[in-house]
């Protein structure tokens, strides 16, 4: 056990928020709350990104997507990379977009699939808005993407749309 960690006092409520403004909107985040949490979603990168770890549970691959795309504030579409045993090889934001926007390309995301030898891929992106309830655009690309990594034999396994409090998964809908 890390000795600095357990001896280090406990963060205040003025330490992680910044309690003034308007009392009908959320609480701010200060510098080292925002730092916290990064430090945070570094280290469950870096376990996930160790062998023999696994995208095989929805509950992993949601909390791990939540904390990456949920605080966000521009729709963004990120692309996970996996091996035959649906270990992580690799992940990357491909394409960034507006508030309520974003276009994949799949020549893009096929490019980057051969890159890292991927056998399966997982998408993501989220909504900034907060409601996770995918458009007919998202199902749209959804099936242009598994169309152009068929050919090259690369499955599909799922597209996760990340809204503010849930996570719609193509997949568990039968969408895929």
């Amino acid at each position: 056990m890390n000795t600095a960690l357990a001896l280090a006092p406990a963060p205040s409520q003025t330490d992680l928020f910044c309690l003034t403004g308007s009392s009908d909107a959320p609480p701010a985040l200060t510098p080292y709350a925002q730092r916290t949490i990064r430090r945070a979603v570094s280290l469950l990168d870096k376990h996930l990104r160790q062998p023999g770890v696994a995208f095989t549970s929805s509950d992993v691959t949601r909390d791990w997507l939540r904390l990456q795309l949920a605080p966000l504030e521009r729709e963004v579409f990120m692309v996970l990379l996996l091996d035959n045993q649906h270990r992580l090889l690799a992940h990357e934001t491909l394409f960034s977009g507006t508030i309520n926007h974003t276009e994949a390309h799949p020549r893009e995301v096929v490019k980057f699939a051969l890159r890292h030898n991927a056998a399966a891929v997982l998408f993501a992106h989220n909504h900034p808005s907060g409601d996770a309830e995918p458009s007919q655009a998202d199902r749209k690309i959804t099936e242009r993407l598994k169309n152009a990594l068929a050919l090259v034999d690369v499955r599909v396994l799922d597209h996760f749309v990340v809204g503010r409090n849930s996570i719609v998964s193509f997949a568990e809908r039968g969408w895929l």
